[in-house]
């Protein structure tokens, strides 16, 4: 089932110049990116964005964190898309995370994992919306989706 979810190159990533490798890898996995903009974070949507952790006592370190620089922000298309981001994601901790993984492959540690993905359709809803218009989505057909999804017509 096609799908779209929310995916983010974190400070880390975009101050050690992995933008490129990220994208790379994400295009060459098949996933269409519908929307894409490079941003800094402010304190309300980072608070708005993992407020599911608001009662943890690394909250604040996690807004002060996403807020530190700029993100590469991103909705991203295909087949089971949250899951599939996510396995190539890795694990949260990059010491736990498999090789050729995008955080055991680049992640120092766990508040420097390099990228976040929504880990659900809900949660890809929720966090799209805080991050896209909706205008900012684009609905295109790229030209190999007919090699990707062949039994959709």
């Amino acid at each position: 089932m096609r799908q779209r979810t929310y995916f983010m190159i974190k400070p880390d990533g975009v101050q050690r110049d992995l933008i490129g490798e990220v994208v790379r890898r994400i295009e060459m996995k098949g996933y269409k990116i519908c929307a894409m903009k490079m941003l800094r974070i402010s304190r309300e949507m980072a608070i708005e964005h993992y407020e599911e952790h608001m009662n943890k006592p690394f909250f604040y370190d996690l807004v002060e964190f996403i807020t530190s620089g700029p993100v590469v922000a991103m909705v991203l298309e295909g087949e089971n898309a949250v899951d599939g981001i996510r396995g190539m994601m890795g694990m949260t901790d990059p010491k736990a995370s498999a090789s050729g993984t995008l955080r055991g492959d680049f992640g120092i540690n766990l508040s420097r994992n390099v990228v976040h993905g929504s880990d659900s359709p809900a949660s890809a809803e929720r966090e799209i919306s805080i991050f896209f218009r909706p205008e900012e989505i684009l609905d295109f057909t790229r030209n190999d989706e007919k090699w990707l999804y062949p039994e959709e017509k």
